[in-house]
């Protein structure tokens, strides 16, 4: 099942919903690798993706908030943290067993759900936040 990017996960602000759509983008490429029964072969590039995604815009994420001063911002970071824990958990794991079918679910499952889930409560109060402002 594909994943759209729909109205409820629209923030607001035009750079940051830009990189949310590049990040389902990249899940959906998974995805369709997956149908394809290619899944295993796209994991290396969506676990980059991921890596660099990750780093990139939550970095962008973090420095708006702190512009804005978001009240909740620490709350916010250690999402981030902990996600980019389990992206270079899923890299570990990639590096030493290699492009498993279960890390393949994992990222599909895990990888986005949370994801999807972080953006429609986390990112949204964020954005209102700053549309307040």
């Amino acid at each position: 099942m594909a994943y759209t990017f729909t109205k409820e996960l629209e923030t607001g602000n035009a750079s940051i919903d830009s990189e949310h759509r590049q990040l389902i983008d990249a899940i959906n490429n998974l995805l369709a690798a997956c149908g394809a029964g290619k899944g295993r072969l796209e994991l290396a590039n969506t676990t980059k993706f991921l890596q660099e995604y990750t780093a990139r815009h939550f970095s962008n994420e973090e420095k708006l908030q702190l512009q804005y001063q978001y009240p909740d911002y620490a709350a916010h970071k250690r999402y981030h943290d902990d996600f980019k824990r389990v992206v270079a958990g899923i890299c570990v794991k990639l590096e030493k067993e290699g492009p498993t079918i279960p890390l393949v679910g994992e990222v599909n499952s895990t990888i986005a759900g949370w994801l999807i889930s972080h953006i429609k409560k986390e990112d949204v109060k964020v954005a209102a936040y700053i549309k307040s402002r």
